[in-house]
């Protein structure tokens, strides 16, 4: 049974979504439901988010502008290991390596960078950001564990770029054997939208805060 909606914003709504729409898919390896992007102008102080966040969550860490951002890695990770947090590093695997993060998540321009990576760190869960079918054959190539298609609806992030909308991204879900995340404009009041896509969960910013 779908869970019922709640108000707009709601991380007890987007939990129970998320949660249900992973349970529906069969995953080769345990991923988390639901994920939350730092951003450095969005969320300045992430780690107030991630003392709400519920165990089992995923961290993607961004913040790609901050001069402090091997500090701010280091006080984020800890707190993800005490409270049961899946911690990604953006972008940068010897970051990802000094702090002993999780994971390396790679924007689409260096999913190629991600064959190194999965052979040498087996242990590393991996993932991408894809925009397209394109993107979604380079992340398989590369030998990424998931990818984030986005993004799905508007949103603040790219404010610009056209919404991938559901028929689209059903389309991306159908054409891969990889596990496809929802990110993008994602909220209490549309995830239900997502009901029936095939996205093995969502990945949000300011829904989370």
């Amino acid at each position: 049974m779908k869970p019922a909606l709640n108000p707009p914003y709601s991380l007890a709504t987007l939990t129970r979504h998320a949660r249900w729409l992973n349970a529906q898919t069969q995953l080769k390896r345990k991923l988390p439901p639901l994920f939350f992007l730092t951003d450095f102008t969005r969320t300045p102080n992430p780690l107030d988010t991630l003392t709400h966040l519920p165990p089992g969550t995923g961290v993607i860490f961004r913040h790609y502008e901050s001069s402090h951002r091997l500090a701010l890695a280091r006080v984020l990770k800890a707190c993800c290991q005490k409270r049961r947090l899946v911690f990604l590093v953006a972008g940068d695997a010897v970051l990802a390596s000094r702090v002993r993060a999780d994971g390396l998540h790679m924007p689409e321009y260096q999913i190629d960078r991600l064959k190194t990576w999965r052979r040498a760190r087996p242990d590393w869960i991996l993932t991408a950001s894809i925009h397209s079918r394109a993107g979604l054959i380079r992340a398989a190539k590369a030998g990424a564990h998931a990818t984030f298609a986005s993004p799905v609806f508007a949103t603040k992030s790219h404010p610009k770029a056209r919404p991938l909308g559901i028929v689209r991204l059903a389309a991306l879900c159908r054409d891969t054997p990889l596990p496809v995340y929802a990110l993008g404009g994602i909220n209490a009041a549309n995830i239900a939208r997502l009901t029936g896509a095939g996205a093995v969960g969502i990945g949000a910013i300011e829904a989370l805060l």
